[in-house]
């Protein structure tokens, strides 16, 4: 028979409902049988020994916080009787752990676009990116021009729309500078036009330096301040853009070029038991193979930090993580916000109670490759192997960096489901199997199978070979509905 509930770790003192549990339900486990004491939802934990007030509370053989109260052995637990042991900032010890991933090279290959620099795309576009949000309504008009005038030729047109660019500050306005270079360096793009006003802050020849040594003929400057008319202007270029970029083909690429951001958005008590996991075998298999993966959310890593701190590969990558995490707190405690309180509701409902139990749950996204890379928010990735990057929990601001660092794809785990995209391929893996039926127009792939029977042995070859096909072209969920767009991380004054 089928498990109905699953004890993650041997030193748990809960277990996690794979399925709804009834006052009065038996849960056998550790040749004791315990009788459940309230209704409990699937996603959820259920107590399987006695605990005292302020006692830990055991999850992934972790603390996941502490009992408000005296608890009993059945009990429901959840986010109104277990609170976290979060406060501020810490000081760390390392103890590098080293844990080889005994997994073979496969000399797998994707079909991609090599452009001139070595670098390598997964999706031939032309895109359209604003120096400055008040030529947004100007890069729209652009590019349902140039759809309604070329047919294919190129995997899509698009404007990146935001709204800044102008009246920010210091690291405000470097973060957009950075993430509008990082996108217009993108190798997913074929060709890109830069569109200026001319006046903003984000002054334009000072942004085209910023590219460094990029493709003249691919990446072009369009000021609309300095020409009659902007719009015939734009067209001439774009059509110059599309009559390059239309040219490019896919070819065979090894596996190793591959660099795939690991994001989980809408998670529920399934998330750190199937669909993270999952990612994370993919992660380790990648890593393996000589890519790249890249692991952000910063607050979410909080409770689960020492674990990535310690896989660290150098003392340097360690205390560079170190000052990642607790520079996040900072920015948390800077404005009067504890740093313990992020599941959201929809969290909660879905069985996480801590922000512990999330953190322990997301970094599974990361499986157990040794950290190769740390980086700043806007940062370009430098290093193969596992990365972490600096950006916050919030799904799109996540997505976003991950992308602009330069992730072809982004692996996005959810146990209640989102439908958005960012500018690369985005693709939604369902922790459980009601959310793979209900919204398979938003889902990629199903990691609720792990709790209908399937194997983890049988799954991941399925999803490594469901993620080469999104890498050769086939398209997202997200792209089929045309679910796409960019955020970029605030934290200072708007003038």
């Amino acid at each position: 028979m089928q498990a109905t509930y699953l004890k993650i770790n041997p030193a748990d003192s809960v277990v996690v409902c794979l399925e709804p549990k009834k006052k009065g339900d038996i849960i056998k486990i550790d040749g004791r049988a315990i009788t459940v004491n309230q209704d409990t939802p699937a996603g959820h934990k259920v107590l399987i020994k006695d605990v005292a007030q302020k006692e830990d509370i055991i999850k992934y053989g972790y603390p996941i916080g502490h009992a408000m109260q005296a608890m009993k052995a059945g009990d429901w637990v959840n986010e109104n009787n277990l609170k976290t042991n979060l406060s501020g900032t810490l000081e760390y010890t390392y103890n590098p752990v080293n844990e080889p991933l005994n997994i073979s090279k496969q000399n797998r290959t994707f079909k991609g676009y090599i452009r001139k620099n070595g670098d390598v795309g997964i999706r031939n576009e032309i895109w359209v990116v604003p120096t400055v949000g008040c030529v947004n309504g100007i890069a729209e008009r652009l590019v349902n021009k140039l759809k309604a005038e070329v047919n294919g030729g190129v995997d899509n047109i698009y404007a990146w729309h935001h709204n800044y660019g102008c009246s920010q500050l210091s690291e405000d306005h470097e973060n957009t500078r950075k993430v509008l270079r990082d996108i217009c360096l993108h190798p997913n793009a074929g060709a890109v036009l830069v569109l200026s006003l001319g006046c903003e802050n984000n002054q334009p020849e000072e942004f085209m330096a910023m590219l460094g040594d990029y493709e003249k003929d691919r990446i072009k400057l369009l000021v609309t301040q300095r020409v009659d008319d902007e719009m015939e202007a734009g067209m001439q270029i774009l059509h110059q853009l599309y009559d390059i970029a239309s040219k490019d083909v896919r070819t065979d690429v090894p596996v190793s070029k591959l660099r795939v951001g690991l994001k989980c958005g809408g998670s529920d008590g399934f998330s750190g038991i199937t669909a993270n996991p999952l990612v994370g075998e993919f992660s380790d298999w990648l890593v393996a193979q000589g890519g790249t993966s890249v692991l952000t959310e910063v607050p979410e890593m909080f409770g689960a930090e020492t674990i990535l701190m310690n896989r660290c590969t150098s003392k340097e990558l360690f205390e560079q993580t170190v000052s990642m995490v607790n520079n996040f707190k900072n920015y948390f405690l800077s404005h009067g916000e504890p740093v313990g309180e992020n599941p959201s509701p929809g969290n909660k409902a879905g069985g996480i109670s801590t922000l512990e139990d999330k953190a322990l749950g997301c970094t599974q996204k990361c499986g157990k490759a040794p950290v190769s890379g740390v980086m700043e928010y806007g940062d370009r990735l430098q290093n193969p192997g596992l990365n972490l990057l600096s950006a916050p929990g919030n799904d799109l601001v996540a997505s976003t960096a991950l992308a602009s660092c330069g992730c072809h794809l982004v692996l996005f785990t959810t146990g209640r489901g989102t439908p958005f995209g960012t500018f690369v391929p985005t693709m939604k893996i369902a922790t459980n199997p009601d959310l793979a039926r209900r919204k398979a127009n938003w889902i990629d792939f199903s990691a609720g199978q792990l709790i209908e029977g399937r194997t983890m042995q049988e799954l991941v070859p399925e999803f490594i070979d469901k993620v080469m096909a999104v890498a050769s072209g086939e398209p997202a969920k997200n792209e089929i509905n045309d679910y796409r767009e960019i955020s970029i991380f605030k934290n200072g004054v708007t003038l």
